[in-house]
This record gives C-alpha cells, structure tokens and sequence, in this order.
C-alpha cells in the first residue's frame, strides 16, 4: 500500500514537472506561439469545422429542416454518382488534365532552374527571373483573359493565322484544343515561381562535388546528371508527392473560366461538376458526396506513392 501511494506521489511530481516545463517553454517562446495562433485559426475554421457538413452527404439535405432535422439516406448520393456513366468522364478528364501537366508543367520549373543556374551573368539571371515571375502575381481571371483575347476567333493568333494564308480555328470551342490550352497556361503562369524552391535545393550542393567531377573531366552535361540532379532528388520527390495530392483536384477557378458548353467532353472536371449539382443546382448532399469520393480517391493515391517512394528511395512525406 506504501509502494502505491510512494509511486502516486511520483507520478504526481512528474506531472507537475512537465507542466512547469512546458509553461516555461510557452512563456519563453511566446512569440513563435502567438505566430502559429493565426494559422492555427485559420485551418480550425475554415479547414476543419466545415468537415461536419460532410453529413449532408448522407442525407436528403434541407436547408431549413438542417442537418439533424434532413431524412438519413445512407449511401444513397455515393451511389448515385459512382453508377452514373458521366462518373468515369469526369475522372477521365480531371485525371488527364493532371497528367498532362505532370508530363509538360512539372518538368518545367526544374529544367528552367538547371537552365538558369547554368548561366554566369548574375544580373542577366535575375532579370529572366524577375521577368518569369511576373505572370504568377496575376489574378486567374487576368491570365484567362488574356488568353481568350489572344485565341479568340479574331484574336492575335487567328489575325497571324489568316495574315500567313492559314484559315482562322475556333480554339476555344473545340474540345480537342482544351487541355493544351491550359496546361500552356499553366506552364506560362507558374513555371518562373516554380523555380524558387528548385533554384534554392541548387544552392544547398556542395561546390566541391562539381570541383571534383571537373578533375574527373566531366563536362557541365555529365555535372548536371550526376552531381546536380541528385543532389536536387530529395526536393523534387518531395515536390512530385505534394503534387500527386492536388491530382485530382486541378485549377477549379481557371476551368470555369475556360471552358464552356462545347468543351463540357474535354473540360468538365470533377470539381466544376461539384460546382453545377452544388451550387447551381442547389443539390448539396449529391456536391458533398462527390467531394468526399474525390478526397477518398486522393488519399488513396498519396498514401500509396509515399509508400512506394519510401520503399525505392530515402524520401517521403512521412
């Protein structure tokens, strides 16, 4: 009884210890603290608290009878939209879109950093990074205008098009012309921002391995593949996982701007679908349900490449 009540008194102590430890170390770091409060907020409310309206997924949602007062209908929405034949068009298409800009737009930021961590004039080299960065500060409704003033049918390139002899194309309303219309955006709008994170993993490999790949007689081509590039490998695996988890969920406000009823075949994607049944349909608990199968389908695919990377390579998210 004695034991128990010494080893009580123990627990209690170590307890109290801690307590004082960590109030120590809140007061002494209360400025870094008072930092994350915002932030914290911020995914508190906006981030998590909405998470209970995935309800509305399981039920025949009423605005007016709210969540407690809507029929309970299961899986009934879930099963709607994964039997609906426009289920697999709208994954086809948002998984294209993804694709493609995996292919043409990830490369981009890393060759164009090699590229200009290749040059020797340091003030031409932040001049075509200023210059590249400057689309990245537009708004998505400035950028597709501009590319709808440039490839309207009387836009620059059709008045090119018919200067040279060519016939004038309708490139916004055909859907074979969609998805290279935005992955090229895409590529022109964040490609010089995208150099950033790359342009810093450059700075961070040690000078001496290209001092001793130089002795070895490598030229700069033989540097890049075997002293840059894996160097630089962590940070692009990293990189290529953050954007394995925005795969399905492509550039919603530059889409709707887009896209219209003649490229609905290549252009309409999972998030504009939750944006027509949600919003202008008023149909909430059919939106919901997509938006927790897009969710489902996300995870899925980064859990499964953050096992897969960590199981060929040293890097991973966690």
């Amino acid at each position: 009884m004695q034991n128990a009540l010494q080893a009580a008194k123990l627990d209690v102590q170590v307890s109290e210890g801690r307590l004082k430890y960590a109030g120590k170390q809140i007061h002494k770091n209360l400025v870094l603290y008072a930092m994350f409060l915002l932030p914290a907020l911020y995914f508190i409310i906006f981030h998590y608290i909405p998470m209970f309206g995935n309800l509305m997924a399981f039920e025949d949602y009423n605005a007016f009878k709210g969540f407690f007062g809507s029929k309970w209908v299961g899986t009934k929405h879930f099963e709607a939209f994964l039997w609906d034949p426009y289920f697999w068009k709208l994954v086809r298409n948002t998984l294209l879109l993804n694709v493609y800009s995996l292919i043409f737009y990830f490369p981009a930021p890393i060759l164009f950093s090699l590229l200009l961590n290749e040059l020797r004039h340091r003030l031409f080299q932040r001049f075509v990074q200023t210059i590249t960065y400057i689309p990245h500060f537009l708004s998505t409704v400035v950028v597709v205008g501009i590319v709808v003033n440039l490839l309207s049918y009387d836009g620059l390139i059709n008045q090119m098009l018919a200067f040279f002899g060519g016939e004038k194309i309708s490139f916004l309303m055909k859907p074979d012309w969609f998805r290279f219309i935005y992955v090229s955006s895409e590529i022109w709008q964040g490609v010089g921002w995208g150099t950033i994170i790359y342009l810093a993993a450059l700075a961070g490999v040690d000078p001496q391995l290209y001092e001793a790949a130089t002795l070895d007689g490598a030229g700069r081509w033989r540097q890049i593949q075997h002293v840059t590039l894996p160097g630089i490998q962590p940070i692009i695996t990293i990189m290529f996982l953050l954007t394995l988890g925005q795969i399905l969920s492509v550039g919603f406000e530059k889409i709707l701007l887009l896209y219209n009823g003649s490229t609905y075949e290549t252009g309409d994607v999972i998030q504009t679908f939750i944006y027509r049944r949600g919003l202008l349909d008023s149909d909430f608990s059919f939106a919901s349900a997509v938006g927790i199968v897009q969710s489902l389908l996300v995870f899925t695919l980064i859990v499964t490449a953050n096992k897969i990377s960590r199981k060929f390579s040293e890097t991973s998210l966690w």
